[in-house]
């Protein structure tokens, strides 16, 4: 299968030609997502003028809108995109995606899907408080939808085909330091990435760092660093939060025997919470020390950089040596 080098924001563009070359009934809806714009991170550059403005169309600034329109297109047999320019803005829709569209397949005993696949973009500080948040915690705790955010060009394109085929409404959240500072080959094709199965980015002996997004890039380079101190620690990429590949972390932690969890949400009730939990109830007689958790801390996203609540990889490398030493 022929590759391209890729940024993310070029993979994820690529997947929605792929996709909607595949299937007609595929319609994206969202703010200045037509031309000439093409979505405020170009990720659907070049849909509108390929498929037209019926298919690719730029609403108001009225984000329930957009996803109660998703959910009407899905009923009536349409797999809508709804892109949401930040995640922040997300929450507007929690009523259409999170009381509807993820409980009808549950509610009709299968015979009513709700295909719909929302993106989302997380800020970084410089954009806020309110145009940077980490709300994936939220969608996970909800049963019926799937969450995926993915750390590298291949990643984000397979992942976006698999939610475009999915029965269940999908949440693919993206992230804007990631857009353009990743590149990746990638197959110029149609492929998928599986929901539910982890990717192991490095090996290890000593520790797992289970992490996702923007913690892929952080937790690898905080394991080269913990080389020069002899520590040698696995890290796992979750791709897919819900589902989430709890086989592959078990294994993983059943060989090291120790753990730490990063990731840019707050940590303060963030999917670490809850990957700890597991972890402690169902090896607990096999750890060496407590899972450790890496998180933002428990406030709103500064806009100063010099007061930057996120993770970081000397946070990650002191929580690796507490740990271990």
């Amino acid at each position: 299968m022929p590759e391209t080098t890729m940024t993310m924001a070029a993979a994820i563009n690529s997947g929605f030609h792929c996709a909607m070359e595949a299937d007609d009934k595929i319609v994206v809806l969202g703010e200045d997502i037509a031309e000439p714009i093409g979505g405020v991170f170009k990720t659907s550059k070049g849909l509108s003028t390929r498929f037209g403005e019926r298919r690719v169309r730029s609403t108001p600034i009225a984000e329930g809108t957009i996803a109660g329109a998703a959910v009407g297109l899905a009923l009536g047999g349409y797999r809508p995109v709804a892109e949401i320019m930040f995640f922040d803005f997300v929450t507007l829709t929690l009523d259409q995606v999170l009381n509807h569209a993820a409980k009808f397949r549950y509610m009709s005993g299968g015979a009513t899907p709700a295909p719909i696949t929302m993106t989302t973009t997380i800020g970084t500080s410089h954009f806020g408080a309110q145009h940077a948040q980490s709300l994936e915690a939220w969608f996970m705790h909800t049963p019926g939808i799937n969450v995926v955010m993915p750390s590298n060009p291949v990643d984000a394109k397979g992942l976006l085909l698999t939610c475009l085929t999915s029965p269940d409404p999908s949440l693919y959240i993206q992230h804007s330091a990631l857009l353009y500072s990743r590149k990746g080959p990638v197959p110029e094709e149609y492929y998928t990435t599986p929901l539910g199965k982890a990717a192991t980015v490095r090996s290890g002996r000593d520790i797992t760092v289970v992490t996702y997004g923007t913690g892929v890039g952080l937790s690898l380079e905080a394991a080269e660093e913990l080389t020069g101190s002899g520590i040698e620690a696995e890290v796992i990429d979750l791709r897919s939060l819900m589902p989430l590949d709890f086989g592959t972390v078990f294994e993983s932690v059943e060989r090291t025997r120790r753990c730490v969890v990063v990731h840019e949400a707050t940590q303060f009730l963030g999917p670490g919470s809850e990957i700890s939990s597991r972890i402690h109830e169902n090896l607990w007689g096999e750890l060496l020390a407590p899972v450790g958790r890496v998180g933002a801390e428990f406030t709103p996203v500064p806009f100063s950089k010099a007061l930057t609540n996120h993770p970081t990889v000397d946070r990650v490398v002191k929580k690796v040596q507490e740990l271990v030493c």
